[in-house]
């Protein structure tokens, strides 16, 4: 079953869940947590260590790791033995990325922002000027809506493969 949704309120959500302070990841998941069945907290608390491109050292975007984990809750393959699961999450995660990619030219958080040297600190000395120098709120509102969409289930539909296996 599709959820219902607005996916440009959902998107302005992610973006002032960034605005208070989360990070790009917990911003992408808080604002779907109710959708994919998480509580606040525990949204929080799940996708925290991916911000900042996995703990601040600026490999793959937060975005692109939250957009991962909801597509686990959308798409889920609890039995390890049903590969077509599998093949279908892997398959929405890959289409999203590449959107991604296609808009920003890469996925990683170093090349995003343009610092591969820069501050690597766990936490910067002054977090709201640091992220006023980035791309960050763009990329969490672009990623919100393609997770929105996915969500939706714009990029595959779970009852095709549970038809095709019957």
């Amino acid at each position: 079953m599709t959820p219902d949704f607005n996916i440009g309120q959902r998107t302005e959500l992610a973006l002032s869940y960034f605005e208070e302070g989360y990070n790009c990841a917990q911003s992408v998941v808080l604002a779907y947590c109710d959708i994919i069945g998480l509580d606040k907290e525990t949204a929080a608390k799940m996708s925290l260590s991916f911000g900042g491109g996995i703990g601040r050292m600026r490999e793959v975007c937060g975005t692109i790791t939250a957009m991962a984990m909801m597509a686990g809750f959308r798409y889920p393959a609890a039995n390890p033995t049903d590969k077509g699961l599998y093949t279908l999450n892997y398959s929405v995660v890959r289409k999203m990325t590449e959107l991604f990619r296609q808009s920003n030219g890469t996925i990683k958080c170093s090349e995003l922002v343009r610092q591969v040297k820069a501050d690597t600190r766990p936490v910067p000395p002054a977090m709201a000027a640091c992220i006023a120098k980035r791309p960050c709120a763009r990329l969490v509102a672009e990623a919100a809506d393609i997770a929105g969409r996915m969500l939706k289930g714009e990029f595959a539909e779970r009852n095709n493969y549970i038809n095709r296996k019957q």
